[in-house]
C-alpha cells in the first residue's frame, strides 16, 4: 500500500458517511494537511457542502466524522478544525509497514501497469538540420525522454519519433550558405543569402566539402550537393548530441517523405472534397474559420511553398493511422497558435483525435554572470548543447531543463548549474543518495548489515516518520507525473524528499552503539535510496555511490 491506498480508504469512508447523511458524494477531496499538528490529510468536503446541507460547517463536519468508520490499521485519529475541516492521521504502525514493502519492492517500487498493453507515440525534438542542437532544443528533448520514461514507468509500451523537415525554405538556405562558404575557399566570389546560416560550422562544412571535391562544384549553381552534404554531417553532429545526452529514437521521419509518397497533394485534395480549402489570390487557403479561427490560414503559398501546417497534417494523419493508443507531441510555443489548426484538419478528415496529447513549453534563457546570452542559429550567437555538457555535466543539464514547470520560461543559470553544493539540486539530491550509499557500506564495514527483521518499532521519532511519509507519496506522485505529463512533479517530489532525509540525517545518527536501532535506521535509509534510486532513473539521471 502507499498514500493512494490509504486516501483510497478515507475516500470510500467518507462516500459511505455522506450516503448515511443524505449528502452527495461528488464533492469528496483529499489533500496534503496544511497543518502536520492536525493530521496528514484533510478535506474540505463540509465546507463544499455547507449551503446544500444547511448546516454550519463545523456542524456539518463533526456529523461526518461520527459516521466515519475508518480502519484502525490506517487512521488512528479523526479531528475537525476550523472552518469545518476533516483531518485525518495516518498510524505510526501503517508507515513502518510500509518500510518493509518499499524496500522489498526495490526497482520495482512505484511502477503501475496502468498503460500496460497500450502502445505510445512521442514526437519530440524534430529540430530541421540546420546547425547544431542549443539550449533552447535542450529542454525539448530532455522533456520529451522523460515524458517517455513516464509513459514507460507506468506500463505503456513507448517508441520515440524524431521527424524533421528537409525539404523546405530553411535546408535551400542551408545550401546556399554553404555554397557561399565554398566559393570563398575556391577563391571565388559568393553572394550570401539574405537570412543565410553564418555560423563556424557551415565553414566547416564547406572545407570538407572541398577537401574531397576540391574545385570540381565551383561551377555547380544547383545547391543539392552542398545541402545533401550540410545536412548528413548537421545530422550526424544532432544524433551524437543526443546520444550523449542519453537519448536514443526509434524512428525517423522526414517531409520528404510525405511528398514522394503523395499524402500532401492526398490530404489537400481530401480537404478540398470537404470544402474546406479554396483557391485565393494564387495562395491554397485552409477554412480554419470553419473550426472557430476568426481568419482563414493560407495553406500553400503563392509561391507554391506549402506552409508548416499543410505537410504536418500529412505527417499527423500518417501517425494517428499507425493505431498507436496514445499520441504525445511536444512542441515549443512557437507552435501553440499552429497546433490546433492541424488537429482540427486531422478531425476534419474523420480520424479520431482525443488521443493526440499536445505538449506545449516555453522557451529557455541562458545566464551567464546574471546576463542572458543571446541564441541565434543563424548568426551562431549561440551556446550548443555540446558545449552546455561539457561546461556543467550530462546529469546537470537533463535536471536543469525539468526542474520547471514546461509552461513556465526557463531561466538557465550556468552559475548555480556549475557549484558542487546544496545550492545546485541535482547536487542536492545526488549528494543525499551517495550519502546513504555511503553509510549502508560503512555499516557493513562496521558488521552490521541492512536487511533480516529489523525492530520497526524502535521508528518512532519526528523526523523519521515525517521521511516515511514523504517515501510512501512516491507511487502517487508517478501517477500524477502520467496525468499531467510533466516531469518536473518528480523533480519536485525528490527535492522534498532529500530534505526531509537531510532533515533526519542532520538529527539522528543511523550508525549507533544501539546494534537494533541501527539495523532498523538502515533498513529506513534504505528505502530512502530504493525511492531516489527510482526517481532520478525516471529522470534519466545517474544514482551515484560516492561524490
Amino acid at each position: 500500500m502507499s498514500i493512494v491506498d490509504v486516501k483510497r480508504h478515507i475516500h470510500e469512508c467518507l462516500s459511505k458517511a455522506l450516503s448515511s447523511l443524505g449528502l452527495e458524494t461528488n464533492s469528496v477531496r483529499l489533500d496534503p494537511s496544511k497543518m502536520s499538528e492536525l493530521g496528514d490529510i484533510s478535506s474540505g468536503v463540509a465546507l463544499s457542502l455547507a449551503k446544500s446541507a444547511k448546516k454550519p460547517p463545523m456542524e456539518l463536519a463533526e456529523a461526518i466524522q461520527s459516521q466515519l468508520k475508518l480502519s484502525e490499521d490506517i487512521c488512528s485519529a479523526v479531528t475537525v478544525s476550523k472552518p469545518g475541516f476533516l483531518n485525518f492521521r495516518i498510524t505510526t504502525d501503517y508507515l513502518r509497514n510500509q518500510l518493509t514493502k518499499i524496500v522489498s519492492a526495490s526497482d520495482n517500487y512505484g511502477i503501475s501497469e496502468s498503460g500496460k498493453g497500450q502502445r505510445a507515440l512521442v514526437e519530440f525534438v524534430s529540430a530541421n538540420p540546420t546547425g547544431p542542437l542549443t539550449v533552447g532544443h535542450g529542454r525539448q528533448a530532455v522533456l520529451g525522454d522523460v515524458v517517455a520514461r513516464i509513459l514507460e514507468w507506468n506500463g505503456y509500451a513507448v517508441e520515440r519519433e524524431y521527424y524533421y523537415n528537409d525539404a523546405g525554405r530553411q535546408m535551400r538556405l542551408l545550401g546556399e550558405s554553404v555554397r557561399a562558404r565554398y566559393l570563398e575557399i575556391v577563391g571565388e566570389k559568393g553572394e550570401f543569402p539574405e537570412g543565410g546560416y553564418e555560423g563556424e560550422y557551415i565553414r566547416d562544412i564547406a572545407q570538407k566539402i572541398y577537401d574531397v571535391k576540391e574545385e570540381t562544384l565551383k561551377d555547380e549553381t544547383e545547391v543539392t550537393a552542398f545541402r545533401d552534404a550540410a545536412e548528413e554531417k548537421i545530422f550526424a553532429d544532432i544524433r551524437s548530441t543526443l546520444d550523449r545526452l542519453g537519448i536514443h529514437f526509434d524512428s525517423f521521419v522526414n517531409e520528404q517523405r510525405f511528398y514522394d509518397e503523395g499524402s500532401i497533394d492526398e490530404v489537400v485534395s481530401l480537404l478540398r472534397e470537404k470544402g474546406l480549402v479554396y483557391d485565393k489570390e494564387g495562395a491554397v487557403w485552409l477554412k480554419t474559420t470553419e473550426f472557430g479561427k476568426e481568419d482563414d490560414t493560407v495553406l500553400i503559398k503563392s509561391s507554391g511553398e506549402p506552409t508548416y501546417r499543410l505537410p504536418d497534417t500529412a505527417y499527423h494523419r500518417d501517425k494517428v493511422e499507425r493505431g498507436y493508443d496514445l499520441i504525445v507531441d511536444i512542441f515549443g510555443a512557437d507552435h501553440k497558435d499552429t497546433y490546433p489548426d492541424v488537429i482540427a484538419a486531422i478531425g476534419a478528415l474523420g480520424y479520431k483525435t482525443d488521443q493526440i496529447r499536445v505538449l506545449i513549453h516555453q522557451f529557455v534563457s541562458l545566464l551567464r554572470n546574471g546576463k542572458k546570452v543571446k541564441m541565434s542559429t543563424r548568426k551562431a550567437t549561440f551556446v550548443t548543447l555540446d558545449e552546455l555538457m561539457e561546461m556543467v555535466g550530462v546529469d546537470v543539464v537533463r535536471y536543469f531543463f525539468i526542474m520547471r514547470n514546461r509552461q513556465s520560461h526557463l531561466n538557465f543559470d550556468i552559475g548555480l548549474a556549475e557549484k558542487e553544493s546544496d545550492e545546485n539540486p541535482v547536487y542536492y539530491l545526488q549528494y543525499a543518495h551517495a550519502r546513504i550509499c555511503n553509510i549502508l557500506k560503512y555499516a557493513e564495514e562496521m558488521g552490521t548489515k541492512s536487511g533480516g527483521e529489523p525492530d520497526l518499532t524502535l521508528i518512532k521519532k519526528d523526523e523519521e516518520l515525517s521521511l516515511i511519509k514523504s517515501l510512501i507519496h512516491f507511487p502517487e506522485t508517478v501517477m500524477n507525473a502520467l496525468e499531467n505529463l510533466e516531469p518536473q512533479t518528480v523533480a519536485g517530489y525528490l527535492q522534498w524528499t532529500a530534505t526531509e532525509f537531510h532533515k533526519f540525517y542532520s538529527e539522528h545518527r543511523v550508525v549507533t552503539d544501539d546494534k537494533e536501532l541501527t539495523t532498523a535506521r538502515l533498513f529506513l535509509v534504505s528505502a530512502v535510496r530504493t525511492v531516489l534510486a527510482n526517481g532520478l532513473e525516471i529522470l534519466g539521471i545517474s544514482q551515484p555511490e560516492k561524490m
